[in-house]
């Protein structure tokens, strides 16, 4: 059976002429057994009376409370009631909309009209980035947009839009667009195995030091499918899909300022199972919030101290050197420096300083390793440790003219690992959330401390998996299908 249904106020209104689609009346939805039955399904609500308390709003309720995934959702049809709700986001796309227009409406005589977008697409090659834009606001198969200019384009009303106020050029064009949708994303083949779930893992091709590289990436699918879910690969461009999924796996470097947190809090926003969820970003990604959390909890970490501009005495006078300053949001150790004099610390600093008001300094603590343990929903997954590259006080030199060197690793089973660096690692994970992180230490002869936790962890193919092979994946994959199970 198809697992997507096109829901309208009467069979007639789907005329004769239409291709045939999976179709059903918004009264027999609503009140007929069969559809509130069938799990996982997808629902195109094309009603003509979306407004608060009708037929076709209570559809798109009653399929979120079914666990269907709906198009529109009720969420976004109360954000399109009113323009106090979407004007901030209109307020947003202010210079899209007049680089669109500049060139869509150039030499033309008008102040007002409107388009269509056929689930976020157009016909306007010059409005097709704003359409997209548009569409993963507001996801809705049919959206009326109406464009006033006083001095400057604005965009002046949104609302959902209707099949029988479409002229026929514009049916045509929604039905070449329905076509292509249902097809790519939901249709599957018949002979494919039926997953219960679908997850979306984000990755980015494009980046340097990525946390898992393309292996990984194909071991999780493998792992997902055994776990009865189709995993796909996504990438940034695909945000405006993101609902289409029931989990997100956050594979790419996360930051707060960044698409991957705003994938992070639509999907959590939305209800969907998120690896990395938009909480753990938050708490790892910035270093000083990260110091501040484990000193207040009485997690040991290296001697730290918050610095302004113009308090580098501070650090001088009670950390010594050499010291260690941190820009709160680097990763995959960037964004660091060791100073061993004040004339290093003052480069240092200066360098920082133009991207943050604060920055973190630390004493340096040397060993010959680091500690990585590998933490999901509270249990030790895997254990590793990460020495410095040759000639060099970090795990990964970036300071090498071109790629970035990294030093030898060692993977160990987990109960290889002494048990206080353990305890220290779960704690730290504990504060944050429990979710999957890595929590970086150091084994000194006064003791273990943290250095970071991370949130999105390395999981390279023949590194971390070294160990446990496959069933890193799985029992990764196996969170996922307990987290989504429970609803």
């Amino acid at each position: 059976m198809p697992d997507y249904l096109l829901l309208v106020d009467d069979l007639k209104h789907w005329k004769k002429d239409f291709p045939e689609h999976p179709l059903a009346t918004v009264k027999d939805y609503l009140t007929g057994e069969v559809w509130a039955k069938r799990p996982h399904l997808h629902v195109i609500n094309l009603c003509r009376d979306l407004s608060y308390q009708s037929l076709g709003y209570y559809a798109s309720l009653l399929a979120e409370a079914r666990g269907h995934r709906v198009l529109p959702t009720v969420s976004t049809l109360q954000d399109l009631t009113r323009k106090t709700l979407y004007g901030p986001v209109l307020d947003d796309l202010d210079a899209l909309v007049n680089k669109a227009l500049g060139q869509e409406a150039h030499g033309v005589d008008i102040s007002r009209f409107e388009i269509v977008l056929h689930f976020g697409k157009c016909d306007s090659e010059t409005l097709r980035p704003l359409a997209r834009k548009l569409y993963e606001a507001f996801r809705v198969p049919l959206l009326r947009v109406e464009f006033r200019r006083n001095g400057r384009w604005r965009i002046s009303k949104l609302r959902a839009g209707t099949l029988d106020k479409l002229s026929y050029p514009q049916e045509h064009f929604f039905l070449q667009v329905l076509d292509k949708q249902v097809r790519q994303r939901w249709q599957k083949p018949a002979s494919a195995k039926q997953a219960r779930y679908d997850l979306a893992i984000l990755h980015n091709p494009e980046e340097k030091l990525p946390p898992s590289d393309a292996k990984a990436l194909q071991a999780f699918i493998r792992a997902a499918a055994e776990q009865g879910i189709a995993a796909e690969l996504i990438t940034p461009k695909d945000f405006g899909h993101l609902l289409e999924y029931d989990a997100l796996f956050i594979r790419e470097t996360t930051a707060l300022n960044h698409h991957t947190y705003r994938f992070a809090r639509k999907a959590a926003n939305e209800g969907m199972v998120v690896i990395d969820d938009p909480d753990s970003i938050r708490r790892c990604v910035n270093k000083i919030f990260l110091s501040e959390l484990l000193t207040a909890n009485g997690v040991a970490t290296p001697a730290s101290l918050i610095l302004a501009k113009g308090e580098l005495d501070k650090a001088e006078q009670q950390l010594g050197y050499p010291v260690v300053l941190k820009i709160p949001d680097g990763s995959f150790s960037r964004g660091m420096f060791k100073a061993s004099n004040r004339e290093e610390m003052e480069r240092a600093a200066a360098e920082l300083f133009q991207h943050s008001a604060l920055i973190l300094a630390q004493a340096y603590t040397y060993t010959e390793f680091d500690w990585r343990i590998g933490v999901l929903n509270g249990e030790a997954l895997y254990a590793c440790r990460y020495f410095m590259s040759r000639g060099h006080w970090q795990i990964i030199n970036h300071n090498t003219g071109g790629k970035a060197k990294e030093g030898k690793w060692e993977t160990l089973p987990v109960d290889a690992v002494p048990a206080t660096v353990l305890a220290t690692a779960l704690r730290a994970a504990g504060l944050i959330g429990n979710g999957l992180y890595g929590v970086d230490l150091k084994q000194t002869a006064t003791g273990v401390v943290v250095i970071e936790v991370n949130d999105n962890p390395s999981l390279e193919y023949g590194v971390e998996d070294k160990v446990l092979g496959k069933q890193l994946y799985q029992r990764i994959m196996g969170e996922f299908r307990r987290r989504l199970e429970q609803g």
